[in-house]
């Protein structure tokens, strides 16, 4: 009995596991503790160029994405507007009976030329758009149909040739430009979605300031432990960080603030001329509708006035080049003229106007509109395509000159942090 109890009192406790005491042990000990600080300031230093490379690379996308869009944004508006040019022409000769003048004709084919390969080349070149395309497309041809046997019978001068013609223009209204415009808003909404990341990718950069001050307080940490002020890899890695930091910073914010400008500047005008530039043609096709159903086309009359308003609030918009409200407000007034006529009883007077190609009648001051703002469309998405593709480059490029410093930074920490355990040798 006594040798047991001798035997019992001779066997050590059970204590915790030796790793776990060796873990605590060099933990409670000052190399132990710098190392932990290394390895700490060393991710700091090394997520500001992950950071910076992600934020960089993050914008550079958003600036390709939101100039695909608004280049398959314009495409989808031009398309819009060759066709209603398209209608607008049709109805227009449509008043002349018989063979319509040679260069109507050649206008009309020319515009649904245009239309078709438009929707040819922009279904190819976003598969979301596709499906809606097709059927414009197929709507398309229901109403290129309807057309030519309006023009048939106009020619024969039957009176059928007008409701082929209404019918060909409603199809254009509810199979067509439909989905045009739901497409038109489909990729508005994926232009603002991707200007939208463009100016808030800066903001990532915020990551790296905490980052910074991560470093920071392993330097103060660093400073009352060892009782020396300055590490001097801790500290050129802070200063390389904070640059980095900061030319990150100025060129991701000097590329949002360049999409901004782009997308309140030429952007907005592009948007704002091409849909007054929609709506007048519209309205062009609805004068020669109240002028086709004689005497019963006040509806018609009230959208041209609804069509030719809202066109002129989108020109009166500051980033719209100024002088192309003038020149709808002249066609406008000329409008007046042919509704005086055709109210006043002189039908055959209003038409005559309303076909007539001589300088200062209808017909040429909506040509001179038209010309001014299909070249200021093209301006202003040139303009817009510019300021967009122009940026990427540098967005990518500091994203990457983040990381080899942020990297650099991470290995002078480390550095830093080592001489001060090997002190403890």
């Amino acid at each position: 009995m006594t040798q047991t109890i001798a035997l019992q009192a001779a066997t050590p406790a059970a204590g915790p596991p030796a790793h776990r005491t060796g873990l605590r042990g060099a933990l409670s000990r000052t190399p132990g503790r710098l190392r932990v600080a290394g390895v700490v300031s060393v991710l700091a230093a090394a997520a500001v160029g992950v950071i910076g490379l992600n934020a960089g690379l993050a914008q550079s996308q958003a600036l390709s994405d939101a100039d695909a869009d608004t280049t398959q944004l314009v495409g989808i508006q031009d398309v819009r507007n060759d066709l209603v040019v398209a209608d607008a022409t049709a109805t227009n000769a449509f008043l002349v009976g018989g063979l319509e003048p040679p260069e109507q004709r050649a206008r009309y084919d020319e515009a649904i030329v245009s239309a078709s390969n438009g929707l040819a080349r922009l279904a190819g070149s976003n598969g979301a758009d596709a499906d809606l395309l097709g059927q414009a497309n197929a709507g398309l041809t229901t109403y290129t149909g309807l057309v030519e046997q309006a023009r048939a019978n106009n020619r024969q001068g039957f009176p059928v040739g007008a409701a082929y013609l209404d019918q060909a223009s409603a199809v254009l209204r509810t199979d067509v430009l439909p989905h045009l415009d739901d497409l038109v808003q489909a990729n508005t909404d994926r232009v603002d979605s991707s200007f939208d990341s463009v100016a808030s990718v800066p903001w990532l950069l915020a990551l790296g300031i905490l980052a910074l001050a991560v470093l920071v307080v392993v330097q103060v940490w660093l400073a009352k432990r060892t009782h020396r002020r300055l590490n001097a890899g801790l500290f050129w890695s802070t200063v390389l960080a904070l640059a980095a930091t900061i030319g990150g910073a100025v060129v991701l914010g000097s590329a949002a603030a360049k999409a901004g400008d782009a997308r309140s500047g030429p952007y907005d005008a592009t948007v704002s001329v091409s849909q007054a530039y929609s709506l007048a043609n519209d309205a062009k096709s609805q004068e020669s509708f109240t002028l086709i159903k004689r005497g019963s086309g006040a509806t018609y009359e009230e959208q041209f006035v609804l069509k030719t308003d809202e066109a002129s609030e989108l020109l009166a918009r500051p980033t719209v080049d100024p002088a192309l409200s003038p020149l709808l407000d002249t066609w406008v007034a000329s409008h007046q003229e042919i509704r005086a006529l055709d109210d006043g009883g002189d039908w055959d007077g209003a038409v005559a106007l309303a076909i007539s190609e001589e300088p200062g009648a209808p017909n040429d001051l909506f040509a001179q509109f038209s010309t001014a703002a299909s070249s200021s469309l093209e301006a202003s998405a040139a303009q817009t395509h510019d300021a967009l593709s122009g940026s990427g480059g540098s967005s990518v490029l500091v994203g990457w000159l983040m990381l080899v410093v942020g990297l650099l930074a991470a290995v002078l920490s480390w550095r830093g942090i080592s001489t001060r355990v090997e002190e403890y040798r």
